[in-house]
């Protein structure tokens, strides 16, 4: 008795200050996520060089750091993740072309402040386990918004500078005509900025399906995601279609129709239909759109890339791609990257840069596709995110602008996270579905079995007032994201 007057007055007398102190780094996320979907918060230094996103970055890591009664204190090893090397040589590459190069330091401390948050998500991760749910809400929220706007500028035919034909054709908006349709911008200045973050963001978005039990909520969470991949369509962005296509398709085949799957040789047989399929489906856009003279355009600008990264081994610094590019590209076109991420490293922060974030993206992917082989909700959205988005980014670089730049970061932590920092320990999602308790659903429960009476000369089972004393199977089980139960 007083054990369990001692357990109910440590759990329903938790502090006011241990509570705000918990959601603080929350607070520091919701900051990011609708910065980055509405520009909400302005980008003019608070004081020096303290932008409110990188006061709410500070606020978090310094909650996080903070020792709070009922929660472990903070290790060293609880922010380790199998990116560590690979991003300390990107931050070595961008120092070294900014400093040798005399270049200004306004884009390292861009830098610097999505790598911050790199490490606050994946160190609230792995301290508040339940924060999945949050994130998934999060984004559920961040693409409405989005979505909301492009929908709007599109039903009430507002300019925004970018139109095209139904063949997805360039052209003028002062042409005018029957086929010319508004591209949205949604909260964004291009549309393929908005198609960037809504394939980034929807798979996530999708995940709070799974972190409501109602039927209703969950009816409104799947039409919300309709309403983000609608949006995804008004764009009318070629890269951002196959983008979300690939997404959806990763989505889907490794959510709903891997699991249904008798063996491994269906689902090879399966995920090689998908790739042709896309393959197919890119090529067919391509080809209507007439994109000879957009590819074109592109091959100058990798063209100029790649002699410039010949010319300049350390780099041209960070932020400087673009000018540099529109200086050595024949004709007056001005670029603003590299359109393509990639090669957008390499011509800012030579070979090293390049082999920095090559291995950023293959450890990335590699990591997400085993915690979604492992049935892990957040790795099959992880890796639907990335997949997508690393095909966009093939032909287009919109981590170029940081408000992109910084949510790509936090879907890296999210994936990061969820996975052991050294690749011989085991996934969390190999642990046995047995370990993980079902989340009771609303509507009548059945009937629990009745405990049979202890026979005589044997030792009583164990009942529910000896459970307090028995080990706990999982304690946190609940906290942690579901996992889709393996087929048989």
């Amino acid at each position: 008795m007083a054990s369990d007057r001692t357990t109910r007055t440590t759990s329903a007398g938790q502090r006011p200050p241990n509570a705000i102190v918990q959601l603080v780094p929350l607070a520091a996320l919701a900051v990011v996520l609708v910065d980055a979907a509405t520009d909400f918060f302005p980008d003019d230094p608070l004081v020096g060089v303290v932008t409110p996103t990188r006061l709410a970055l500070l606020a978090g890591a310094a909650a996080l750091l903070t020792p709070v009664r009922g929660r472990p204190r903070p290790r060293l090893a609880d922010f380790r993740t199998r990116l560590d090397l690979p991003v300390g040589l990107l931050l070595l590459a961008s120092v070294a072309t900014t400093y040798i190069g005399g270049h200004p330091t306004a884009p390292l401390r861009g830098l610097l402040t999505v790598i911050a948050c790199y490490y606050l998500v994946v160190g609230l991760r792995r301290s508040q386990p339940e924060s999945w749910r949050a994130v998934a809400l999060l984004a559920l929220i961040s693409v409405s918004a989005a979505a909301t706007t492009a929908f709007s500028q599109v039903t009430n035919e507002t300019a925004t500078g970018f139109c095209r034909t139904g063949l997805l054709t360039d052209v003028s908006c002062d042409a005018g005509g029957d086929g010319v349709v508004i591209r949205a911008v949604g909260t964004f200045a291009n549309p393929n900025l908005l198609a960037a973050f809504l394939v980034l963001m929807l798979p996530f978005a999708l995940l709070a399906v799974v972190s409501v039990d109602e039927r209703t909520a969950k009816t409104a969470v799947v039409l919300m995601a309709v309403l983000g991949y609608g949006a995804l369509l008004t764009t009318f962005s070629r890269a951002g279609y196959v983008a979300g296509a690939a997404g959806l398709l990763v989505l889907g085949g490794a959510y709903w129709l891997a699991p249904r799957l008798a063996d491994r040789t269906q689902r090879r047989l399966v995920a090689v239909l998908g790739l042709v399929g896309l393959a197919c489906a890119s090529a067919a856009i391509w080809a209507v759109s007439r994109a000879g003279d957009s590819l074109g355009v592109r091959g100058q600008a990798w063209n100029a890339a790649l002699d410039l990264a010949v010319d300049d081994p350390l780099g041209v610094g960070l932020g400087r791609s673009g000018a540099v590019i529109s200086a050595a590209a024949p004709g007056d076109r001005v670029f603003v990257h590299a359109h393509n991420l990639w090669l957008n490293w390499l011509v800012e922060t030579g070979p090293v840069g390049l082999l920095a974030i090559a291995s950023v993206a293959v450890i990335a992917w590699a990591s997400a596709a085993r915690a979604a082989r492992a049935k892990s909700v957040l790795g099959i959205a992880g890796l639907a995110a990335l997949t997508g988005f690393f095909l966009a980014s093939m032909v287009d670089h919109p981590a170029n602008l940081d408000r992109i730049d910084i949510l790509f970061w936090l879907v890296l932590a999210l994936v990061m996270a969820d996975v052991p920092a050294t690749w011989r320990s085991p996934a969390p999602s190999s642990e046995p579905r047995a370990t993980q308790p079902t989340r009771p659903r609303h509507g009548p429960h059945q009937a629990r079995t009745p405990i049979p009476a202890p026979v005589a000369g044997r030792e009583p089972a164990a009942t529910a007032s000896t459970a307090d004393n028995a080990d706990p199977v999982d304690a946190d089980a609940s906290a942690r994201p579901p996992y889709i139960p393996q087929s048989r």
